[in-house]
């Protein structure tokens, strides 16, 4: 804290649905492990670790089977005696949200869930997200925000043809290895299907590849 002022870091990540070929708790916490590690001789200097910067990494998951909410963080278990070890537990902090496909009912428990599904759920019109966002949410609708909601409607939809795009790509990935064919007929197979550039197929084959060998 500096000047009477805690700072944080906050990281937030949007996913079509929850990740199968991964642990997406393990890329959470690579996220939050590589955001406090990268401060060092940026944020602070030397052995000044009381300057570390708390951090959050929020994680939006679309199409999921229910609603969810939760909070994974560092907590002190005393085995052996006890001790007030000098330091701060809150530095760590991951925060998952599951987004269910249908809208939440309006309610104290689904405040935030009816929020962000206003914004991501896939059937809405612009005006229904803005009305909603408007006379449920006391949020004043300005130029600014309309076209803000026409921008998460875009990413949205972003969102879901970037999860097709990676399952279609994982499968010609998987298939080329599995009919013997080298990384460069791999690289212009990905090319040729999915009408992509070649830094696109090297970052596909990059992602799935040495998974798959």
């Amino acid at each position: 804290m500096k000047d009477g002022l805690s700072q944080i870091i906050i990281n937030v990540e949007a996913q079509k649905d929850e990740p199968q070929r991964y642990g997406i708790l393990n890329r959470a916490v690579f996220y939050v492990s590589r955001l406090i590690s990268s401060q060092k001789e940026r944020d602070f200097e030397n052995t000044e670790y009381d300057d570390i910067k708390r951090v959050y990494s929020i994680w939006v998951c679309m199409n999921m089977e229910e609603n969810s909410l939760s909070h994974i963080h560092l907590v002190k278990d005393d085995l052996v005696g006890y001790h007030d070890w000098r330091g701060k537990l809150d530095l760590f902090n991951i925060v998952m949200i599951g987004l269910a496909r249908k809208l939440p009912k309006q309610g104290e428990q689904y405040e935030l869930h009816r929020l962000l599904g206003a914004l991501f759920a896939e059937g809405l019109t612009a005006g229904e997200r803005l009305n909603i966002i408007k006379e449920e949410y006391d949020i004043p609708i300005e130029q600014t925000i309309e076209q803000e909601v026409d921008v998460m409607c875009n990413l949205s939809q972003g969102i879901k043809e970037t999860g097709i795009a990676e399952g279609r790509a994982e499968e010609i990935i998987e298939t080329g290895y599995e009919f013997g064919l080298s990384e460069q007929d791999i690289l212009e197979r990905l090319q040729k299907k999915l009408s992509i550039s070649l830094q696109k197929a090297q970052e596909y084959l990059l992602m799935f590849g040495k998974r798959t060998v």
